[in-house]
C-alpha cells in the first residue's frame, strides 16, 4: 500500500524529472520553495489572466476558486501573484490539443513550480496539488469552463 508521503515523493519526482538535473530540481525545492522547470518534455502550461478565471467562476474568494478549479479541472493549476491580478498556470500534456485564446507555454519556456505539501511562496503556490504522477489536466475542460465565463458576459451586455 502506497502511502501519502510515498505518492508525494513520487510526483515530486516526476516533476523533477522534467528538469536536464532532477537532482537540482529537488535542492530548489528544498532551498526555495520553487523549482525552476522547462516546459515541453513532461507538462506544458496553459496562462490564463486571473480575470478570466474569476469571471468564469463567479468569484475571486481564493477557497471557492480553489474548489471550483479542483472540480471542474480534476488536474494540477499553479497560482502566480506576481504580475497585477495574478495569472494561473493549468498544467497539461504536451501533446495534449489546445483549442483556446490562452497562451500555451511550451519548449525554451520554464515554469516556477512549487513544493508539494503545503504552501511556502506567499506569490506562487498550488491551487490545485497533483493527486499522482503524471496527472495533467484535460485542455478540453479548461476551454469548457472558460466559455462559461463568455457565456456570462453575454447575457450582461
Amino acid at each position: 500500500m502506497t502511502t501519502l508521503k510515498d505518492r508525494g515523493r513520487q510526483i515530486a519526482a516526476w516533476f523533477a524529472g522534467a528538469h536536464p538535473v532532477p537532482r537540482q530540481a529537488e535542492t530548489e525545492w528544498a532551498r526555495h520553495g520553487v523549482a525552476m522547470l522547462p516546459l515541453g518534455e513532461r507538462f506544458d502550461a496553459i496562462r490564463v489572466p486571473a480575470s478570466r478565471i474569476h469571471a468564469a467562476l463567479g468569484s475571486d474568494d481564493p477557497d471557492t476558486v480553489d474548489a471550483a478549479l479542483l472540480d471542474w479541472l480534476h488536474g494540477p493549476v499553479v497560482r502566480d501573484v506576481r504580475t497585477g491580478s495574478g495569472l494561473y498556470y493549468v498544467l497539461i500534456a504536451p501533446d495534449a490539443a489546445w483549442e483556446g485564446t490562452e497562451d500555451r507555454l511550451r519548449r525554451d519556456v520554464y515554469l516556477a513550480l512549487p513544493r508539494l505539501g503545503q504552501r511556502i511562496s506567499p506569490v506562487t503556490y498550488w491551487v490545485v496539488q497533483p493527486e499522482r504522477a503524471g496527472q495533467l489536466c484535460d485542455p478540453a475542460r479548461l476551454v469548457a469552463l472558460l466559455s462559461t465565463a463568455e457565456a456570462l458576459k453575454a447575457t450582461e451586455s
